[in-house]
């Protein structure tokens, strides 16, 4: 599969991790692993795929990379692995955005479904993630009074009330508005509205 489905496998203990490389490659998937928490925060931060971690480990545990990767502003969907006895931390770590928990010793069926559902929805996160930053460079590209004139035509106001306020022509309103709509790729605008909201929408990482 493709390097956005890798399988991050996250475990202090060699068996579990090559046992699980077996079984997820053997379905297709790209698969790395790691012998603890912090050898994964150390590594390239992984942008697609999903996290396969166990909640128990020496040092930082599932629940604190969890917690670590979302501080860092990713968005890859994490499986929190857990022995029968640690099902509650297992529901904490749902209750703080897990994708999903599977018990230990695995039904290899039903954790090659929730991985494969994970890497969807890894797929998607990685697809709109994307397509943020793009935005954020376009929005990037507009001068000072470019952005005044858009977040006037986001507000509703017609071109004349902009010039009003502007103090400009309602022609050179006009020329910024044509300028705002080519750098942003906005092909009418109820697109420049759109995509300009959903950038205000998002929380700001940082």
């Amino acid at each position: 599969m493709a390097a956005e489905s890798t399988v991050h496998i996250v475990d202090d203990d060699d068996a579990v991790r090559d046992s699980l490389s077996v079984l997820l490659e053997s379905t297709g998937f790209a698969v790395a692993t790691y012998a603890s928490a912090e050898a994964f925060l150390a590594a390239p931060a992984a942008s697609g795929g999903c996290i396969v971690v166990d909640v128990r480990m020496p040092g930082m545990g599932g629940l604190e990379l969890q917690e670590e990767v979302a501080r860092r502003g990713s968005r890859i969907p994490v499986i929190v692995m857990t022995g029968h006895a640690d099902v509650p931390l297992a529901v904490r770590a749902m209750k703080a955005g897990a994708f999903d928990f599977v018990e230990k010793p695995f039904d290899e069926t039903a954790l090659v479904a929730a991985v494969r559902r994970a890497c969807d929805l890894g797929r998607e996160v990685a697809r709109a993630a994307a397509a943020e930053a793009a935005l954020d460079e376009r929005l990037a590209l507009l001068t000072p009074r470019e952005r005044e004139v858009l977040d006037a035509l986001v507000a509703g106001k017609p071109n004349k009330i902009i010039a009003f306020e502007l103090s400009i022509s309602p022609r050179t309103v006009e020329i910024h508005r044509a300028r705002v709509m080519e750098k942003m790729q906005a092909r009418t605008l109820s697109d420049l509205v759109r995509m300009t909201l959903a950038a205000q929408a998002r929380p700001k990482s940082g």
